[in-house]
């Protein structure tokens, strides 16, 4: 990753830490992961709500800036089982959503862009089952419809408790541990940099798409 883009994540969020202390940092941090899929936020604000949000949350607990105030307040290992357990969370809400109100729970969504991502999301979890709940955490939008796409086709409760564990652990405690390592470990900072401005990037892009698709209906 850039390191402006390091800066820039690291300056944002560290501000949070300021202004909230650490206690409070946390429940924000796990209250944005929960809402992006339990509470469908993430299908307009992916990049506060996912890989940029939880990489730059490790970045903090590593004392990235170098102040005081921050280095050592923040646990990376609570930070980081903690996303895992609110990303799981949230998505056991999107599947219990989904199971209770049906096929209407996704079809009241508004906007051309929503139903076209929709239907990629449950294409894609046709195809692939267990794995799509798996690897969906890791893609953009996929990981708030594939919750809800696996609840209205009845998947069965266990296979998509064991799906998501493994995919909201990886991808919570595996994003915070990478943007720790990228502050406090220099021989890992290139190689999380890496993996993390894969997620991230995608994550700004699908973001823009969707909001100049949206432009476009709306214009219609």
């Amino acid at each position: 990753m850039n390191p402006i883009i390091h800066a820039s994540i690291s300056d944002q969020i560290s501000g949070w830490y300021d202004q909230t202390g650490p206690i409070l940092f946390y429940v924000v941090v796990w209250g944005l992961v929960f809402a992006g899929t339990g509470l469908f936020v993430g299908a307009f604000i992916p990049f506060i709500t996912g890989d940029s949000l939880v990489f730059a949350a490790g970045l903090v607990a590593a004392g990235a800036q170098g102040t005081h105030a921050v280095a050592g307040q923040v646990n990376i290992w609570v930070m980081a089982i903690g996303v895992g357990i609110f990303a799981w969370l949230g998505d056991q809400v999107g599947y219990t959503l989904g199971r209770h109100f049906g096929r209407p729970y996704l079809d009241k969504r508004k906007g051309a862009w929503l139903h076209s991502a929709i239907a990629k999301s449950e294409k894609f979890y046709t195809a692939w089952g267990w794995w799509a709940v798996v690897i969906s955490r890791f893609m953009p939008w996929a990981r708030v419809f594939i919750p809800a796409i696996a609840g209205i086709s009845k998947m069965n409760y266990y296979k998509f408790f064991s799906a998501n564990a493994v995919g909201a652990l990886a991808w919570g405690t595996g994003l915070t541990l990478a943007g720790y390592f990228a502050a406090s470990i220099p021989a890992v900072k290139s190689a999380s940099y890496g993996i993390a401005a894969f997620f991230i990037l995608a994550s700004i892009i699908a973001g823009l798409r969707s909001w100049i698709s949206n432009r476009s209906t709306s214009s219609l």
